[in-house]
């Protein structure tokens, strides 16, 4: 083989090879309400901004049993219930998925140990074409919601 030869299908398959998502994660934080509890959430931001959609289908961490995709949604009587997203979030490219109180959220359910403030919490977050990633989240205890934050549904 030649040089141009193995130099054109080292082109041909690198033109080839799928566009990937590409995540970034911004604003991290979690918390639990009390010392005692037994649950916490967190929340952040993933910005998509590669070509290709992608979807957060999972997440676990050791501080908890297990980690679940949740979201609020508010039932036919106006109470809000917190519900498991099972399908995960949607995350276009060009674009980014908040989960925020109030909205979409990492739920930690059994928690191991107390979310004590200023500790950070490990978490792996898988994704449906980007595969896994690996973020430290600092537990902020003090933190509160953002002002007029946008409702479920709007």
């Amino acid at each position: 083989m030649t040089y141009k030869t193995v130099l054109a299908a080292l082109m041909a398959a690198t033109l080839a090879m799928p566009a990937f998502a590409e995540i970034k994660v911004s604003d991290p934080y979690a918390r639990a309400s009390t010392a005692m509890a037994t649950s916490g959430a967190a929340f952040l931001v993933i910005e998509n901004t590669g070509p290709e959609d992608d979807r957060l289908i999972a997440a676990r961490s050791d501080i908890a049993d297990r980690v679940e995709l949740h979201t609020h949604k508010e039932d036919a009587n106006g109470v809000m219930q917190m519900l498991e997203v099972k399908e995960g979030f949607a995350v276009p490219a060009g674009a980014s998925h908040a989960l925020a109180r109030g909205g979409d959220h990492l739920m930690f359910l059994g928690l191991k140990r107390p979310m004590e403030h200023g500790a950070t919490v490990a978490v792996t977050l898988t994704f449906e074409k980007a595969g896994e990633m690996a973020i430290e989240i600092p537990v902020d205890l003090e933190r509160r919601p953002m002002h007029g934050q946008m409702k479920m549904g709007n």
